[in-house]
């Protein structure tokens, strides 16, 4: 089974969005700036920009030793891959 290129799609856009999110967080964490909170990164990685962020944090060295984030991470991975499943899979079934 292929993904459809509606999915495909968002998934380079909300990938694309969130590794520009962890990039200014990055830079804010250096500056010590207001930092994104990572409720919105968790967010932005369940909605599609996960891959987009495992590159940015091991690119950028960011959120990859924090366990606590990490765990979320892969929460909000499942999130994702069990919603696309739900799309591809219900209206075969209808």
């Amino acid at each position: 089974m292929t993904l459809p290129p509606i999915i495909a799609t968002e998934v380079v856009f909300a990938s694309a969005v969130t590794a520009v999110l962890y990039w200014i967080d990055k830079r804010a964490a250096r500056a010590s700036n207001r930092r994104i909170p990572e409720n919105v990164l968790l967010t932005a990685s369940a909605l599609g920009g996960w891959p987009g962020a495992i590159f940015a944090g091991r690119r950028l060295r960011h959120k990859t030793a924090k366990t606590s984030y990490r765990i979320r991470f892969a929460i909000a991975v499942a999130i994702h891959v069990i919603l696309v499943a739900l799309v591809l899979w219900i209206p075969r079934r209808f």
